[in-house]
């Protein structure tokens, strides 16, 4: 049975989708941009702030969850500009720590909603 994973702390599903779904122990995280839960604004000030606002939006869903970015899998990262690879995964880097990172892929994709610079989608394991 498939489980909606919704909260506050992150945007609200801006079509025909949900924030997240649990599915036998497993979360699937949707795509997640830089926008600021408390205001509905992007945040794109610059490409740090930028990764940082979708990685806490991604935190925040994960803590709905009750797990944490240790619990993830993989995460897919789509980027408007690979030459911003650098820096978005300096930032990256801060929220996955340790020995055992997820699973990756980052790609470079023409745009993405809102004509944002990054996007970031996650599989989780739940406890």
């Amino acid at each position: 049975m498939k489980k909606i994973v919704l909260t506050s702390n992150a945007p609200a599903p801006i079509g025909p989708y949900s924030q997240a779904t649990i599915h036998n122990s497993v979360l699937y995280v949707s795509g997640q941009i830089a926008i600021d839960p408390a205001t509905g604004e992007l945040v794109n000030s610059d490409i740090e702030a930028e990764t940082h606002m979708v990685l806490k939006n991604l935190g925040a869903i994960l803590t709905e969850a009750g797990i944490g970015f240790e619990h993830v899998l993989k995460c897919s990262v789509f980027v408007k500009d690979m030459n911003m690879f650098g820096r978005i995964n300096a930032v990256y880097a801060q929220y996955f720590t340790g020995e055992q990172p997820p699973a990756r892929e980052l790609v470079e994709v023409a745009n993405l909603p809102r004509f944002v610079n990054v996007e970031i989608s996650a599989i989780a394991a739940i406890s």
